[in-house]
């Protein structure tokens, strides 16, 4: 079970998001959890104020470093307390994920790999950012899911959540589909097709037809190839790298 964390600014906006469909459904069955803890609650500050202007001058206003490091220390204490009622104390350090276009790419096995983690604290930005006191102090990883800058960090939080949910186990129904999907193993996924067998006259392969499973398996790999090779050549030659064509030649003959 995977227990997700998020420091924002707007819970509201979080849960909303990710308590539907497929992730709702997994933490209504136990499989995750996810709560989202409102950055201002823990402001000293009576009107509520969790920013400042910067020092140096500049545009636009810093997120303080106290509301979220209090926010960050409550956080710490759940784990705590949940651990010892459980009777297995842990002191090792949560990571605490701060979603910035600064950080590291997001990508597959960075899902895989945080999946992995008991405890994920996530850190939403907003303004023009954060102090940067606090965020060598609490942060662990800093992760962008792309090259471009949005309004806070709460869409890209949702997103990460959604795809390392998916690789906790029970989180699928079909947890076969987590491992054939795109960018498994280096390949986008291959062309699925679903009834009418004929639509607007374009039909289904005839080999999806055939009923035999080896052939459609190694149609589906050829085809997984020729895709990636077409629209993601970076991966493709991931996937060539760490498949050599008689490998390749053996891997269509076991499937």
């Amino acid at each position: 079970m995977t227990n997700f964390h998020i420091l924002t600014l707007f819970p509201d906006m979080v849960l909303r998001g990710l308590r539907e469909s497929i992730i709702g459904r997994a933490e209504t069955a136990g499989h995750i959890s996810i709560e989202a803890l409102n950055i201002r609650d823990y402001t000293l500050d009576k009107h509520k104020k969790v920013d400042d202007y910067p020092y140096g001058g500049g545009a636009g206003m810093l997120m303080q470093a106290q509301p979220i490091y209090d926010a960050w220390l409550e956080v710490e204490r759940r784990i705590a307390k949940r651990r010892e009622k459980e009777g297995r104390p842990d002191e090792r350090r949560n990571r605490v994920i701060y979603v910035t276009p600064q950080g590291r790419t997001f990508h597959q096995e960075m899902a895989r790999d945080f999946a992995r983690e008991e405890d994920l604290i996530f850190l939403c930005g907003h303004y023009e950012g954060v102090d940067e006191r606090v965020l060598e102090t609490v942060v662990t990883d800093c992760v962008s899911i792309g090259d471009y800058v949005l309004t806070g960090g709460e869409l890209p939080a949702m997103v990460m959540v959604d795809a390392i949910a998916r690789m906790v186990p029970g989180v699928l129904t079909n947890q076969a589909s987590g491992e054939t999907e795109s960018f498994y193993d280096n390949l986008l996924e291959y062309p699925q097709y679903t009834r009418p067998e004929v639509w607007r006259e374009k039909a289904v392969p005839q080999i999806l037809l055939s009923g035999d499973h080896a052939k459609v398996d190694a149609w589906r790999l050829q085809m997984a190839e020729k895709r990636t090779k077409e629209r993601r050549p970076d991966l493709y030659a991931k996937y060539e790298q760490d498949h050599p064509a008689s490998e390749k030649k053996k891997k269509v003959r076991d499937r």
